[in-house]
């Protein structure tokens, strides 16, 4: 149950969390001033102005997805408050595709990577077409530029053709290498609704990691990954939806080849003793065990050059 009247926004895997960090009190208050159910005109105008959009949604089987969509600024955009329309779908070969369909759960991140800004949408999908899909507000929320790397546009002399997608159960050869050497990282979760116990807020979301390149350990046989979970809004949208429903989807971006890597499996929240030996001093973490890959090479039809690292991951 909300621990104040006025908390309408966090389910119980994030109160959990909150309560956990010692923030639970100062959310309870602030949640439904903090977590809109309709886009603010700011965020309906920065929508509007993106070639690139982050998404997560669950397939058939309750398996989380992550994936990126991309289109000429204006591509999203908001006929009301309370709806987003996305006019592009998945690729063929994306596993996003097996995802959308009216009434599925969806969670967006809209993302500036020469600005640092981003803001968050949740909701549920309206209608879907051969052009693109709508998507009805839940949830509308901003999140600060921590940990985004700033990147600019690249000019492309001429595209690349995409090859065939690879798939595996582990991450090997040039997915491996991809993912040991990101910056940047965009995970998807999913939490049913009507699941017992969690009340509201239920959905998908879709978040952003970053840190320096390296910063996700990938073990020798590829069966396992982990990253240390930085301080962030403390809203614990991800890991609160990972304490109550482990699965996850990971997309790992190449912005300078356009290289997307997939990774699918079963996550678990280490804290304390646990996280600090997974990963040298960290305080939490989290440890992805992998159950699926799917390697798409030049999937992205922009590419991004690095300028520098987020100042607040120091050195």
């Amino acid at each position: 149950m909300p621990d104040t009247p006025d908390d309408t926004v966090f389910h119980a895997g994030e109160q959990a969390l909150q309560r956990q960090d010692g923030s639970r009190e100062h959310l309870a208050r602030l949640g439904a001033r903090i977590v809109r159910d309709a886009l603010p005109e700011a965020h309906q105008a920065f929508f509007a102005q993106l070639p690139l959009l982050v998404l997560g949604a669950a397939d058939a089987r309750g398996q989380p997805w992550c994936g990126l969509l991309e289109g000429a600024p204006g591509f999203v955009h908001a006929p009301e408050a309370s709806s987003l329309r996305v006019d592009a779908l998945p690729g063929a070969d994306d596993p996003l595709g097996a995802c959308l369909r009216p009434h599925a759960d969806v969670g967006m991140l809209g993302i500036e990577l020469d600005t640092r800004r981003r803001n968050r949408v949740n909701g549920q999908v309206l209608e879907l077409d051969a052009k693109g899909f709508g998507v009805r507000v839940e949830q509308s929320f901003g999140n600060c530029p921590r940990y985004i790397q700033l990147r600019e546009p690249r000019t492309q002399d001429s595209p690349l053709e995409a090859r065939p997608p690879l798939r595996a159960a582990r991450l090997q050869g040039e997915a491996a290498a991809l993912v040991r050497r990101a910056d940047t990282l965009f995970i998807a979760t999913h939490v049913a609704r009507g699941q017992s116990g969690v009340g509201v807020g239920a959905g998908a979301d879709a978040s952003h990691r970053g840190g320096r390149s390296g910063f996700v350990q990938v073990d020798a046989e590829g069966a396992r990954l982990a990253w240390a979970e930085f301080p962030g809004n403390r809203y614990f949208n991800t890991l609160g939806n990972l304490l109550l429903e482990p699965r996850a989807g990971l997309v790992f971006p190449d912005f300078a080849s356009g290289d997307l890597v997939h990774v699918a499996g079963r996550a678990e929240i280490l804290d304390g003793a646990a996280a600090a030996a997974a990963l040298g001093g960290a305080e939490r973490a989290v440890l992805l065990h992998v159950e699926q890959v799917i390697h798409r090479p030049a999937a992205l039809s922009r590419r991004w050059r690095l300028l520098e690292y987020s100042p607040h991951l120091g050195g």
